[in-house]
């Protein structure tokens, strides 16, 4: 037997139905509307983490339902773990607090024994500015001239903490490929181990990232005063490639080696990831992955970042979040080995 359903209420359950998104849109405007969003980086001022992060807060509040306000703060420390902590357990979990912090940090968990107050599993992503090529550069007056150099000669290398590019990556290609990186710790972001590098601290760094980098320290290449030796990432810069800089993947001296390598390098492919704690309400979320995507397409912001030269490659919040589940599904004993791979021995 057929039941007939009232046109009245087909009617009303359609215009439930299509106003639901409507709602949720008015929803997420009145809550943020009045709001100050903070983000809180990782890193100290002045580096290309917080470059990245003011430039976004200038003009991604123009693009969240309610025009919030975003005030960017730095919470350097732990290899940006201290940020993620605090973003992942003490801010309000509405929406207010966005986490600017290193890919190590999201790495952390999976690859380092020390503990973290975050689970990465659970964070929600809201995207990255770009996805990142880290590299090697020295001194032009280091004791080594190119990465093949660095098998035979000791260098020494700035680096912030465990959990940070500049510390984990010459840590691993020590262990897997046999180079002599002696790394020193403790600076707390890419600004102070530059200012290092100038003042002859260290001879170099090793994991930091080629974006903005001539833009930051264009004396360094007008003057020669440094040579990058290496590319420390999944993928080659095409820029970088013409220059013939060659890929530590190259290097890799068995499958193996190579699997292990692309694994702590994978924290290229997170660039400079936005986070937001668990529990933030879902419309919330979506709202502020949009803006961040939209804000990267900002005529304002591209023109800004041009005058800047910061590349710009949006990676969505919701791939970011996929490659974070597909990394954290790895069989144990490929993890095992990067893992090992980054104790560092004096």
């Amino acid at each position: 037997m057929l039941l007939r359903v009232p046109r009245a209420i087909t009617v009303a359950c359609a215009m439930a139905c299509a106003a639901g998104p409507a709602l949720a849109q008015d929803s997420v405007e009145q809550f943020f509307r009045g709001k100050t969003i903070n983000i809180y980086v990782g890193s100290s001022a002045g580096g290309g983490y917080d470059t990245y992060a003011r430039l976004i807060a200038r003009h991604m509040g123009n693009h969240i339902p309610g025009n919030p306000a975003i005030v960017v703060q730095n919470m350097p420390g732990a290899g940006s773990n201290k940020a993620a902590g605090y973003v992942y357990s003490v801010v309000p979990k509405d929406g207010t607090a966005i986490g600017a912090i290193f890919p190590g940090a999201i790495l952390q968990p999976l690859l380092g024994d020390a503990p973290v107050q975050h689970d990465p599993g659970k964070l929600n992503y809201v995207g990255s500015a770009n996805s990142e090529i880290y590299l090697c550069l020295l001194r032009a007056d280091a004791p080594a001239k190119t990465f093949a150099d660095i098998f035979t000669r000791e260098v020494i290398v700035g680096a912030s903490n465990e959990g940070g590019t500049t510390r984990d990556l010459p840590a691993m290609m020590n262990n897997v490929l046999g180079t002599k990186f002696r790394v020193v710790t403790g600076y707390p972001g890419s600004r102070q181990i530059t200012l290092a590098i100038d003042r002859n601290e260290v001879h170099g760094a090793c994991g930091i990232g080629w974006t903005g980098l001539p833009t930051l320290y264009p004396h360094w290449f007008e003057r020669k005063l440094v040579n990058i030796v290496v590319q420390a990432s999944v993928k080659e810069h095409p820029d970088l490639k013409r220059m013939g800089v060659p890929s530590a993947l190259d290097f890799a001296r068995s499958a193996e080696d190579r699997q292990v390598m692309e694994l702590v390098f994978s924290q290229g492919l997170f660039g400079r990831p936005y986070v937001l704690p668990p529990d933030v309400p879902p419309e919330r979320v979506a709202a502020l992955r949009k803006a961040f995507a939209a804000a990267l397409e900002d005529k304002a912001l591209t023109e800004e970042a041009d005058k800047m030269k910061l590349d710009l490659d949006l990676v969505t919040g919701e791939e970011l979040q996929a490659t974070v589940a597909k990394l954290f599904a790895l069989p144990a004993a490929t993890v095992n080995k990067a893992k090992q791979s980054l104790i560092y021995k004096q």
